[in-house]
This record gives structure tokens, C-alpha cells and sequence, in this order.
């Protein structure tokens, strides 16, 4: 699932930044491609794996949503860093605004799942009632 989320943040972000500078003047080489198919599996499995967290039940949820989105967003600094898709050259401001931006989606995305399964949960406990 981590990988799946990975790629489909990974080509929305790809079409956001094309639209922005116009698709006409975007040039995605064969390298760019594959580079942004393995760099989002690797960072959506970040995200993925480290979930693993919320089978410990006798630790408080904000501490495994922190736990988790903090090893989350590390495998992805790390993964953006490798491939520069970071723009760590143009100084600190671009650099926050990336991650800033990254915060963003992992929060959006976490509180969807977060909603899909206490929506799952509860149609369960009703059926089960």
C-alpha cells in the first residue's frame, strides 16, 4: 500500500509542477522517470512500515502518529536528498518551503487513512452490535 501511495503522490506532485510551468516546457528524461518511480516506492514504504506502530496499543496515539511520520518524513529527506529533489543549492528558504509542503501531504493523507479506518471501524462495531 506504502509503495502505491508513494507512486500516486509521486505523479500528482510530477503533474502539479507541470501544470505550474506548463506542461510544454517540462522534459522528464528516462532517468527522471525511473528515479521518481523507485525514490516514491522507498519513501511510501518509509511511511508504510513505520504504520507498524499502531499495533502497540499501549502507546498513546500521538506518540505513534509522531513516530511515524517522523520516520516517514526522514526516508523521504533522505530519499529527496539523494536524488536531488530537493533544492538544497538555492538556500534555506526553498529547502522549508519543501518540507513544509511535504508535512502537508503526509498530514493530509494520514488523517484520510485516519478516517477511512475509524469509518471501517465503525461500520464493523455496528454490524457486530
Amino acid at each position: 500500500m506504502g509503495a502505491f501511495v508513494g507512486c500516486f503522490i509521486g505523479l500528482l506532485v510530477a503533474v502539479f509542477i507541470s501544470l505550474q510551468v506548463g506542461p510544454q516546457n517540462i522534459r522528464f528524461s528516462g532517468t527522471d522517470i525511473i528515479n521518481l518511480f523507485f525514490g516514491c516506492i522507498v519513501a511510501g514504504w518509509g511511511f508504510s512500515l513505520s504504520g507498524l506502530i499502531y499495533e502497540k496499543e499501549d502507546l498513546a496515539l500521538p506518540f505513534q502518529v509522531i513516530f511515524q511520520l517522523g520516520i516517514g518524513m526522514v526516508v523521504l529527506l533522505l530519499v529527496a536528498i539523494y536524488l536531488k529533489w530537493m533544492p538544497i543549492d538555492m538556500g534555506i528558504g526553498p529547502v522549508i518551503t519543501w518540507i513544509l509542503i511535504a508535512c502537508v501531504f503526509a498530514a493530509i493523507f494520514w488523517l484520510g487513512f485516519y478516517v477511512y479506518y475509524y469509518l471501517l471501524a465503525r461500520d464493523i462495531n455496528q454490524k457486530l452490535a
